[in-house]
């Protein structure tokens, strides 16, 4: 369905019955990463996946300054509005766990339970997102400058998303289809304006928050994993699990264990840990 909000035309997935669980895809991806979960997942919930600004078939605004964290998540306030939903679960992965736990900050009263994979609250100091910046804005020239093909081609082979070799050639090409069919003016400008460099830091805010959170990682995406153990450290009321022989996009590389690690937190029988379960 299309919901109009700010000026932005929303492209929104809905699938399955009970309590709303509002998926939100990584950079580059859109609600057809959440898709195949419909089936698992919307037994016990209602999906709300949105394509995420600048992604998929919502529209993709040339003026970056749009793009900003604290607009993608009033966007989505006005969203849940529209559906008239009060509160929600939250599921983000990478970019849109950043948008999630954005959300979770401005708008606590909103969120039930909270589900970040492979997310980071940002970068902590002013130089770090000072650099972090002017390596987003070049790669959004990047975007700009080269053909859709030549980015993805560069942004698949990038190391954070190595362990991804290993899936079938029909998932790595379910992908990258999927990825090519983005806006360059979208991808870039959601490098310049909700890039990570760009957003708030929220960890000086983690302590306050009251839902609770799943961290979920994968064993070999390192950088994330240690993120997570220090937001653990931080959140009053959280859960990590990582899980084995994975990397960066766990819901790609072993969906039936993230379906199910999603299910149990959902209905409280999760217990953190490793994984390496079926």
């Amino acid at each position: 369905m299309r919901i109009v909000t700010g000026g932005i035309r929303y492209h929104v997935e809905i699938c399955g019955k009970g309590f709303p669980l509002v998926m939100l895809h990584g950079f580059t991806g859109d609600s057809s990463t959440w898709t195949p979960f419909c089936e698992q997942l919307g037994k016990h919930s209602r999906l709300i996946i949105p394509d995420i600004i600048g992604h998929g078939k919502t529209e993709s605004p040339e003026d970056a300054g749009r793009y900003r964290m604290e607009e993608a998540a009033q966007d989505l306030i006005s969203i849940l509005d529209e559906l008239q939903m009060e509160q929600i679960d939250l599921l983000g992965y990478s970019m849109g766990g950043r948008l999630a736990l954005s959300f979770a900050c401005l708008y606590p009263q909103r969120v039930r339970k909270l589900i970040l994979e492979s997310a980071s609250p940002g970068l902590e100091l002013e130089d770090e997102r000072k650099q972090r910046r002017m390596k987003d804005a070049e790669l959004a020239h990047f975007i700009k400058d080269k053909a859709i093909k030549e980015f993805v081609e560069y942004w698949e082979n990038i190391p954070l998303f190595s362990t991804m070799k290993r899936r079938t050639e029909k998932v790595q090409g379910k992908v990258r289809e999927q990825r090519l069919n983005n806006s360059p003016i979208g991808l870039a400008n959601s490098l310049l304006g909700m890039g990570t460099g760009s957003q708030p830091s929220w960890w000086g805010q983690l302590d306050k928050l009251a839902c609770e959170v799943l961290l979920l990682t994968g064993e070999e995406d390192l950088k994330f994993c240690r993120i997570a153990e220090k937001m653990d450290k931080e959140l009053k009321n959280s859960s990590l699990v990582t899980i084995a022989q994975c990397g960066h996009a766990i819901h790609v590389e072993e969906p039936e264990k993230f379906g199910t690690i999603v299910s149990d937190f959902l209905s409280n029988t999760n217990k953190g840990g490793i994984y390496s379960g079926s």
